[in-house]
């Protein structure tokens, strides 16, 4: 139970936080929702990354939608009513979805800094290690401000790192930004990226993808450097890869606190595709 007057932490679907997580932080998680070639439902509870993968290899349509103002001004209510002092709602980057700006037209209805929106600039696990810090300092008893600035020394900290198989899903969902410069030689390289103020952003081309994954791990060992980390590595219908890659980064990175092994839900699946590796880096 949350205890009276303690600031509340929302955040969405595409958090991914770890099994258990958001329960244990008292977190609250709004949905996003998934089209999958006309069957639409609610992200991780009626529509799996399995469902994904299986209509992208199949080239049918998926598209996702932001949660509606009313479904944030519901929460932020319920959350309110419950107690809190004030809401805290951490999104992910308002550069890839509309999400933080449903949450804002929600936050408007409260009036008087009632409810701060944070744009992560961020998703998945970058999100997900952003919510977790806000939600600690919550329960810690931390202001509203102090929840919030949480999150942003968070990402500010944290580097998001991926590979992907093709780009096709991104360039169809409009979300690679400068990426799309790449688009030429897509076929003949293999992309990693990582997100830059909340755009995604090319890093380097490599030839195969072997060595792209090699070149993944060496990027986010450096990142890690000598600092004290936790790690997340998250994939779309490819466990093997991520498994290997998670094992490498134990071996590699010796500041390493914990590591979180976990597929990306349909949202972000829809738009990087099977075959996506992601790693997060943050720093503490």
């Amino acid at each position: 139970m949350q205890s009276s007057r303690r600031v509340a932490v929302v955040t969405d679907s595409t958090s991914y936080l770890p099994a258990g997580v958001a329960e244990a932080l008292d977190v609250r998680v709004v949905g996003l929702q998934v089209d999958l070639d006309g069957r639409s439902g609610r992200e991780g509870v009626e529509v799996s990354p399995a469902d994904v993968t299986e209509v992208l290899r199949a080239h049918r349509a998926v598209t996702t939608s932001r949660p509606t103002p009313g479904e944030f001004v519901d929460v932020f209510r319920a959350a309110l009513d419950a107690g809190a002092s004030a809401v805290v709602s951490v999104h992910l980057s308002a550069q890839l979805s509309g999400t933080c700006d449903s949450a804002r037209l929600a936050a408007a209805e409260f009036g008087d800094g009632l409810v701060v929106v944070v744009d992560s600039r961020a998703t998945a696990m970058a999100l997900g290690f952003a919510v977790m810090a806000s939600a600690e300092t919550a329960m810690a008893g931390g202001s509203a401000e102090a929840v919030a600035q949480a999150a942003t020394t968070c990402i500010d900290r944290s580097s998001s790192l991926f590979y992907v198989d093709s780009l096709e899903w991104l360039h169809r969902g409009g979300r690679i930004g400068t990426a799309a410069a790449m688009l030429g030689t897509a076929l003949a390289v293999k992309p990693l990226l990582h997100l830059v103020d909340g755009r995604i952003v090319p890093m380097e081309k490599v030839r195969t993808s072997s060595k792209a994954i090699a070149r993944l791990v060496q990027i986010a060992v450096n990142a890690a450097a000598d600092s004290k980390v936790d790690l997340a590595v998250q994939h779309l219908a490819a466990p093997e890869r991520a498994l290997d890659v998670a094992r490498q980064l134990e071996d590699q990175v010796p500041g390493l606190r914990e590591l979180h092994e976990s597929e990306v839900g349909a949202v972000v699946g829809a738009h990087v595709g099977p075959g996506l590796l992601g790693v997060v880096v943050r720093r503490l």
